[in-house]
This record gives C-alpha cells, structure tokens and sequence, in this order.
C-alpha cells in the first residue's frame, strides 16, 4: 500500500497513475503531429492482459484472417477509449454551462453578478462546441456498442473535423477570456465561489457522482481536446485496412485536423511557446524538489521546478481521487533576472521565526511513538484501517516536523523587485540548488515574461516532467524500503588535503532523520593550512538515517559580512560529499576508514555504528576502582563526600564558564576529549583541576553526562522506577505531588542529595534560557533518560524494537525530571523531615 497522504493544500502522492479511465485532459498540450499510438490503447492492451504490438500473435487462423480480425479488434479499442473519454469531455462542458443560464438571468436584473459582455467572453463558443460533440458523441456510441466488421464511422470523423473553425474562434479568444474570468473572480466573491467549484457528472459506470473542478481548468480542456482527437485519426488509420470505406474518410478528417493544428500552433504549440526558451532550445527540467517557503509570515511547502532559463515555484492543487494532479504556479523568476542577495542586503528581509528546539523534540517522540504502535499492530495483525489512522496521524505529524525545523535561509532576488525566502534544513541542498542555478547562469539568457497560456503548458509540464514525487517523510516509504538506521554513529574526522591554498578551515557532518537532513556535528577551525588534520571524534544520533554528508568550508572573519541572523551560514564551501550508510557494513565493532572525493579535495574519516539497543545498555559493575562505572555509594563512602567529586567538579565549571554557552549539555563535545577527562577522573590525577580549566566546555558538560550515563544503575534506581513511571502518569495534582516526593524521599541518601545538586545546578542554566537557549524542557530531555533508563537486567522486558525504547518510556522519563525541574526547590532536610505528607507507600 502507498500511504501518501497530503497536508496544507497537498493532496496524497501516490507514486502510481491514477487508475481511472483515462480523461480528455493531458494537462500538458503537446502537439504532436506524427503517428503516435493513443494512451488508451496501451492501457486498455495491459489491462486485458495482451500486450499490444503491430506483430499479429499465433493462433488467430491464416494471417489474412488474423491481421483482419486483429484491425478490427484494435479499432474497437481505440474507439471505446476515445468515447469515454468523450463523454468525460462532455460531462465538462456541460458542467462548464451550467453557471451560464443563472449568470445570463441575473445580468439583466439591478444586481448582475457579471455584465452580459463578460459571459459572452468567458463562455465564448462554449455552447457550439457542446452541441458538436454531443452530437457526435450520439452518433458513434451506438456503432461501437453494436460493433461488428461492417461498421462504419469514418463518415462522423470527417463532419467533427470539418466543423473545427469553433475551435480557431475558441482558441483565439482564450486568453482573454481567461483574464476576463480571472478579473471577475477578485472583484465579486459570487462569481469566485461559482468559478472555484463547478460540479463535473462523473461517467455512467464510475462510482463517482461528481466531481469539484475550477472553471481555469475547464477552460482549458477544448485546447485539450483538439490534440486527442487528432492522435486517435493516426490511431484508426494504423489499423484500418487500406481498402475499407472508412479509410478516406478517416485521411480526409486526419488532414484537416493536422492543417488545423498547424494553423493555431502559434497560439498554443508548447515547442514553440512554454517548452522552448526565447530563444528557441528546448526548455528542459534540470532539478526539482521540495522547499519551504516563508510566504507572508507563514512556513509553505512548495515544489520547485528548475528549467534550463527559469526557477519556478508551484504548489499541488487539491484534485479529486483519479483526476490528473496539476501544478499551481505560485512565481517564477527568469533566471537571466535571478540574483542571490548578499547577507548585508538580506537584512532587511523578513525575520525567520526559529521554533524552539524542546517543540522540534516532542514531535520527534510523539512520531516515534506512533511508529511503535504501527509495528505493535502489524504484529497482531491488527485492522488495516488502524494501521491506516496511525499512519495518517504520523503523516501529519512528520508533516509538521518537515515544515517547521528547517532554519538555514535560501534567498531569491528578482531584479525587477520582489524577495523569496526558502528555509532549508541542509546546507548541502542549499548550495547544490544555489550551484545549479549559477551554472545555468554561465550561459547567454534572455529575460522575458511568460504569457498566461505559456505559463499554464509550463506549470502543467511539471507534473510530468517531475523527478521527486513524494513529500520528504518517512510515512512516504515502501514496507520493504530500507527503515534506515536507529542508533549512535561515531564518526572520527581525521584531515583533508588537497586545498590550493592555506585558509582557515572546518567541517560540518549532515545526516537525514525523519525524511530530511540535519548538521549535526563541527570540527573545529583549524588555522592558515592546506592540510588540516582534525581527528576530533563524535558521536550522532540516528533517527531512520541512511547517509553521511561531510561539508568543508573556508571560515569568514570579515565583520562585515557576518549576519545578524543565528542561521544565516556565510562560510564559503570548499566542497561536499556523501556516503550511503550501509547497515551491513556499518554495524561492525571496528572502525571502518573511508575517503570523501570533494571538488579535488579528500576529507579522511573513520566510523563504527552502535545500535540503539546496545547503547542503551548499562553494564553491570564489576570494578571498584576509579568513577566511571561504579556504584555512586562506593565512590561517595571511598570520597567520604554526599555528592561525588566529579560531579562537583564539572558543575562547578560549567557554572563559572559555560552557564551561557549556547547549547550546553545539548552540543555534544569532542570524543576524545571526553574520554581524555574520563582517564583523568578515574586515575584521581593531581592534574584534574588543571585540566578541566583548559578543556573545551562542551567536553565538560559531555563528561558529566557520560558519568551518569555509566552509572552501573540508574541514579533514581531500578527499584523505583515503575513507581516513577506511576506517579508520572497520575492526574490528580495532590495526588501526584505526593506521590513524587514520597518516591525521591525513598532514594539512598547519597542518590538523593546528588539528585538534588544536579536539579539546582539545571535550574540555574534554564535561568539563562535568553542566551544559552536551553530550557528546563530542553535539559529534561538531555538528562531524563541518563538519570532514570533502567540498567540491562530491568529493562529486559521493556526492550522490544529499537524505536519502541525511544518512544514511551523515554517520554514518561522526560516527564518525570522536567515535574521536578518545574518544582519549587526540594530541600533534603525538609523532605527528610516532613513524612506527613507522605502517607501513602510505593
């Protein structure tokens, strides 16, 4: 099944065609005047199962007989395709005169919604061209319905051809009825209600009674139609015996209609208008994809279409299930007009509301969750349709997440005045969208303005020529696609050479999670080289992921180009690259080295994958000596301290130093840092302090994750943690309040009094939320799980799938500290003290 489902105006984007009967409609007028066989017959041949082909199969009698009988079942197919979809093309029209009586009525009264002059322009021959067709319609369906060899219709082809002068009047009032329909809409709100819904009767045998088609489009269908008609004449001719009564006739139709179309192709020949540039190539598709646009204050997915001369930005219109999906063009800029606005220019661009990064995480969890519950019900084979509400709620939810993280600002400048701001999650899309327009721009081009009949062939190219068909989001997946991986990779950034010149340079590591990706990690700038030689480590978190991207880039010092905005990335690339993430190859305890090509440049870098699972195992303490991995009891009676030594120490510094980092506690620190102060605080080396005075603050503060996080058991305990995960998931405020007390008074002293220490030091980082963006939320999320995940021997029963463990507990446990980081502050005597208030037992 495909679960592509739609949001803010997109509808769901199967991969597969629609299967209903083919309309009258290709959205995209291509006029082609050489034989072409007609999409009806090569899906109607699929479809009952004999492939089409002009080669006569075995076993049909003699060849004469078989080529006649062959011919004559061809033209039948031909034909009952080619009626339906004149029926569908009738159904339109008719649906197209509908509106017209009532609007003719009301033209003569005090109070006409149009003037009798507008609906002559916009239904202009609309009436001559519906009395045609059903006419014609009449006259064919029942020799086709009664079909046998004697059948002639050739007759009926060469009068519909004859009367296609309609059409050249048609043709050439088009565009101006068009903007007449356009005009009336914006200045009366009847007429557009009217125009943005008219009720097209669905076929006799569909299950469909109606469908919702705006007036723009049905307009459009007549130019359509010519161009079907026209192919369906090389079809009959292909298989109708040159002796036939029919086949004249059918010549003499075929003739007047190429004439025809020679004729008007001035007006409406996309080779010669939307599909060629100024200056006569061919106007081709060179990438396309999904962007959010910041279009009046409010965050837009779009689809952005690059041609060879010109950027254009569209949306998809809501369409009826089984309707060819169409484009809406929201802008386009010529790329001759095109221009990045430096940063400095930018400034005076609309601000870029960021949503905070504790929102971007709750939605993380709450997808997570719902991936679980997918699972859960796939394994009970439980109803499609609540696997289907599931996923629909993931869409929506991934949607969102899609719609809102991106932060990086991708702007476009049009010389001849107006702005557009995309947001990118990505700085690699960034500068691969901003590479391939510059490339483009190498060439001679000419500005130009695109008329409204070219803009509509162009936009309605794009649904064809479109190379990214589904919105960015997992839920868009295929069962059997890769899920990607879930888990920490950590990835060592050895050196690169291969610069031409020394600069001051750095990297930045992207994976994509949830569908789109994200930088996670930055070297440090290594200064003035052609060869740095990093060797910092990290570790990421993977969410679903499937590639590593590495950027290189050269840092800007100049003051004057620095922007004012947290997100505007002004470093130039040096050059870029990606891997596949290969589960395979990846999940080995080893190091896997490998090389990125990039531009001329080689970026050297190692890395080995720990599963999710596997990371969150706390291993059981066997040694005694040292911090790291031992019982806080232990160290605290070996320290004779109430709060171990490392633990005071790194809050100490992070206090003096870090208490305004931007991203403390969230930024990870350099791995090898990390593991350098581990060494340190387990040897007890006199040159701790030392050290710690020198280190980076991000290795600090990672230090003392990591403290927690090798805790042989939980600081909150094993034993307590079903009732915290209980006490959480109360709703009555007292009840809980007590609750949650009487659970912290039940811990160890030495747990308790460290617990407390560490929920003071948080509330006094969250207090400089304004600079250091970290709020009690955000720090609840970082420390939750170290503080409470239960060790390997209780969490056995809850280890199910690797997003299962992301999902529900973590959440409870996120819960439970932020109660405690929201609460007024806990003192260890008064807890101690004050057993009144707690009656009731765990």
């Amino acid at each position: 099944a495909d679960f592509n489902y739609g949001a803010d105006e997109y509808d769901a984007e199967g991969n597969e065609e629609p299967k209903a009967l083919p309309e009258g409609s290709e959205t995209m007028p291509y006029i082609d005047e050489s034989p072409t066989m007609s999409p009806q017959l090569s899906a109607r041949g699929q479809e009952s199962g004999d492939g089409i082909s002009p080669t006569p199969t075995d076993g049909l009698g003699t060849g004469g007989e078989r080529d006649a009988g062959k011919g004559l079942e061809m033209r039948k197919l031909v034909l009952s395709g080619f009626l339906a979809s004149e029926e569908i093309y009738i159904n339109q029209l008719e649906a197209l005169l509908l509106p017209m009586k009532p609007l003719k009525a009301t033209a003569t009264t005090s109070q006409p919604v149009l003037t009798l002059q507008q609906i002559e322009t916009i239904f202009y021959k609309i009436q001559d061209i519906y009395e045609i067709h059903k006419e014609f319609y009449d006259s064919l369906c029942p020799k086709v319905q009664q079909w046998d060899s004697n059948v002639t219709m050739g007759h009926l082809f060469q009068k519909l051809a004859s009367q296609l002068g309609v059409y050249k009047a048609f043709v050439d009032n088009y565009k101006i009825a068009l903007e007449t329909a356009e005009k009336c809409s914006q200045s009366n709100n009847q007429f557009q209600k009217i125009s943005e819904e008219l009720k097209v009767k669905g076929p006799k045998d569909s299950k469909e009674s109606h469908t919702s088609v705006t007036m723009e489009a049905l307009l459009y269908k007549p130019i359509d139609r010519v161009t079907r008609s026209t192919l369906v004449l090389h079809d009959l001719l292909k298989h109708t015996p040159a002796d036939h009564p029919d086949y004249p006739l059918l010549q003499d139709a075929l003739r007047i209609s190429q004439n025809f179309l020679s004729s008007i192709n001035e007006d409406i020949d996309p080779r010669r208008t939307a599909v060629t540039t100024p200056k006569g190539e061919t106007r081709q598709l060179v990438k396309d994809g999904f962007l959010v646009e910041l279009s009046e204050g409010s965050r837009k997915l779009r689809h952005v279409f690059l041609f060879t001369d010109v950027l254009l930005c569209a949306k998809l219109k809501k369409t009826a299930v089984g309707k060819h999906q169409q484009y809406d063009c929201k802008w386009y800029v010529p790329l001759a007009d095109l221009v990045f606005p430096s940063p400095e220019e930018s400034e005076h661009c609309p601000q870029v509301h960021v949503i905070p990064d504790h929102e971007l995480e709750d939605m993380k969890m709450k997808i997570s969750a719902i991936k679980s519950e997918v699972q859960k019900e796939k394994a009970n084979k439980g109803q499609s349709r609540a696997i289907e509400r599931l996923k629909k709620k993931m869409f929506e939810n991934e949607f969102w997440l899609l719609l809102n993280s991106p932060a990086i600002p991708f702007r476009i400048h049009n010389r001849n005045g107006k702005s557009y701001l995309f947001l990118l999650s990505s700085d690699y899309e960034r500068s691969e969208w901003r590479e391939a327009i510059q490339k483009l721009q190498k060439k001679d081009l000419q500005a130009f303005v695109l008329s409204s009949v070219e803009l509509q062939v162009l936009t309605g190219s794009c649904f064809k020529l479109r190379t990214v068909h589904n919105i960015p989001v997992t839920s868009n997946k295929d069962d059997d696609e890769s899920p990607g991986l879930y888990g920490f990779l950590h990835v060592i950034v050895h050196s690169a050479k291969g610069f031409k010149q020394s600069a001051n340079l750095y990297c930045t590591l992207e994976v994509d999670s949830f569908g789109y990706f994200v930088s996670k990690a930055k070297t440090r700038v290594f200064r003035d080289t052609t060869e740095p030689q990093w060797n910092e480590e990290f570790e990421i978190e993977l969410e679903g992921s499937q590639s590593l991207r590495i950027l290189c880039y050269e840092k800007c010092y100049d003051k004057t180009k620095l922007n004012k905005d947290n997100n505007e990335i002004v470093d130039k690339i040096m050059g870029k690259g990606q891997i596949q993430l290969d589960p395979q190859a990846v999940q080995t305890k080893n190091w896997h080295m490998d090389v990125i090509e990039m531009n001329g440049i080689k970026v050297e870098f190692s890395m080995k994958f720990t599963s999710r699972d596997m990371s969150l195992k706390r291993t059981p303490s066997k040694k005694q000596t040292g911090v790291f991995g031992v019982k806080i009891s232990v160290v605290t009676k070996r320290e004779r301290s109430k709060v171990p030594y490392i633990v005071r120490q790194c809050i100490e510094e992070v206090e003096k130093r870090g208490i305004e980092e931007v991203g403390i506690y969230r930024i990870s620190g350099v791995a090898t840092d990390i593991q350098a102060l581990k060494a340190v605080f387990d040897a007890n080396n006199k040159d701790i302090l030392v050290m710690l005075s020198d280190m980076d603050i991000n290795a600090i503060a990672g230090t003392l994750k990591l403290y927690f996080r090798e805790l042989p058991e939980p600081l909150l305990t094993d034993r307590l943690y079903p009732a915290f995960m209980e006490g959480i998931a109360l709703s009555d405020p007292a009840a809980k309040e007590n609750c949650m007390m009487h659970l912290l008074r039940s811990l160890p002293d030495p747990n308790l009094i460290t617990f407390l220490f560490l929920l003071e030091h948080l509330k006094r980082v969250a207090e400089k939320e304004p600079i250091n963006k970290m709020s009690l939320h955000n720090l609840a999320t970082v420390f939750g799980p170290t503080l409470l995940r239960p060790s390997e021997g209780e969490s056995k029963g809850h280890l199910t799938l690797a997003s299962d463990i992301w999902s529900h507990d973590v959440m409870a446990q996120v819960q439970v500290l932020l109660y405690y980081l929201q609460h007024p502050p806990i003192s260890f005597t008064e807890l101690k003290r004050n057993t009144l208030y707690f009656s009731t037992d765990v």
